[in-house]
């Protein structure tokens, strides 16, 4: 197929330039304004990067329009349905679903692997006793290369891969400690005879003086709910880790980035904010009013965990995981919790309301997951730990995907200067 070119003219001076358009496997056209500086001395000017592209990928999908959802070309309701974590983990490090002995020995890795150096014991310690476990998360995992600094040379594809390994590993073990320390429990080792989110749960709610049964419907839970949190394309997070690799940082401190950008309410604590919003409405009878104050402007209310960023109709992810949360409350004798109750009542009327209908807003997969947690009895405070746990594995292929590319340039965004333009120093005296 033939070059494709955008040709745009200079208003000023009528200088033309072509501009290559680029066609992807699937999605938008993009255009490479590469030239468009240099030869013509013009920026672009996206804010919140809406119609830019930051870089080129071969790892998730998203048809915001179509709520299509794809890892590695995959649709997420198969893998869903078909996978799970570990395996959908090994898709998105290597692109391709692993063979039986490569998923054992990466299930091994992950096992082996998830213990940490007992010298970070202190590092927990030395936290206030109520910090925040997202606090506690970014200090540890920037610190890992303090303790792992044999596998910090980017340059060496087996440091990466090293790396890679620790930190998904590790990561349920460094959530599990942050927690334990909030709650003033000693840390519980990793079980290597357990599951991933086994492992997690155990290492979360058990205490040395008691034996602890995993939940199997906990397990299996958590294990969906992290693999649909994986990856999102080009998200916050993910373009935070991006921007601090392309610098060539060490993997844990670009890991570290990335949980600091999940950490803002508008990107990982969406969840905890549909929790909040539905004990604010408390009750089935008041929905009508709080669908009333959503359409008005003026009013602050904002109904949490509807519409998304990038889909403009049903997230693939929400219909997914509704039916796993009907199954986790009644396993946990919570189906008649009326705060599920008063979600799936909000749901059935926001789906059948004209304004929300003619606006797109669907659920989005915050407004199940929240729910989810609440019931295994993971407090508020942890949920973006839970995030930061699953989208790990994404940061890493992300992360794995950008070093390894011939042409990595450090990340430098332009502005658009409204500032004042050159004045001279004035003295003291004379101001």
């Amino acid at each position: 197929m033939d070059q494709e070119f955008l040709i745009l003219t200079d208003p000023a001076n009528g200088k033309q330039i072509e501009l290559p358009v680029l066609r992807p496997t699937q999605g938008p056209p993009v255009i490479d304004i590469g030239r468009l500086h240099r030869e013509m001395g013009y920026f672009t000017y996206d804010p919140g990067f809406l119609a830019t592209a930051s870089c080129h990928s071969t790892i998730t999908f998203i048809d915001g329009d179509e709520g299509i959802l794809q890892y590695r070309g995959y649709p997420i309701e198969q893998l869903a349905e078909q996978s799970n974590f570990l395996e959908t983990s090994y898709l998105m490090m290597y692109g391709e679903l692993p063979r039986p002995e490569q998923l054992e020995e990466f299930h091994n890795i992950m096992t082996h692997h998830s213990m940490l150096n007992e010298s970070l014991k202190s590092f927990f310690r030395g936290f206030y006793h109520d910090a925040h476990p997202m606090a506690i998360m970014v200090g540890v995992v920037g610190s890992l290369s303090a303790f792992y600094h044999d596998s910090t040379d980017i340059t060496n594809p087996r440091h990466r891969e090293i790396a890679a390994y620790r930190m998904i590993a590790k990561m349920p073990s460094i959530a599990a400690a942050s927690y334990k320390h909030t709650i003033g429990e000693p840390q519980v080792y990793p079980d290597n005879s357990l599951s991933f989110t086994g492992n997690l749960l155990k290492m979360m709610f058990s205490v040395p003086c008691e034996e602890y049964h995993v939940n199997p419907v906990a397990e299996k839970a958590l294990d969906l709910i992290f693999l649909l949190h994986i990856d999102h394309e080009q998200n916050a997070s993910t373009s935070t880790v991006r921007l601090a690799g392309s610098s060539q940082a060490n993997p844990f401190a670009c890991i570290a980035s990335g949980i600091a950008a999940l950490w803002g309410p508008a990107h990982g604590g969406a969840n905890e904010a549909v929790l909040s919003m539905l004990e604010e409405i408390g009750d089935v009878k008041n929905i009508p009013e709080y669908l009333a104050r959503a359409r008005d402007k003026n009013d602050p209310f904002r109904l949490m965990g509807f519409g998304h960023r990038v889909y403009k109709n049903y997230d693939p992810r929400a219909r997914i995981i509704r039916k796993m949360c009907h199954e986790v409350l009644k396993d946990m004798g919570d189906e008649s919790d009326p705060l599920f109750e008063l979600a799936i009542r909000l749901e059935e009327i926001a789906l059948s309301d004209d304004y929300f209908i003619a606006r797109k807003l669907y659920p989005n997969v915050d407004f199940y997951s929240g729910l989810i947690y609440r019931a295994l009895g993971i407090p508020t405070s942890m949920f973006t730990v839970m995030f930061a746990i699953a989208r790990t594995v994404g940061w890493v292929a992300q992360w794995m995907e950008m070093i390894g590319e011939d042409n990595l340039r450090i990340g430098r965004p332009r502005q658009l200067y409204v500032g004042p333009v050159q004045r001279d120093y004035v003295q003291m005296d004379k101001r």
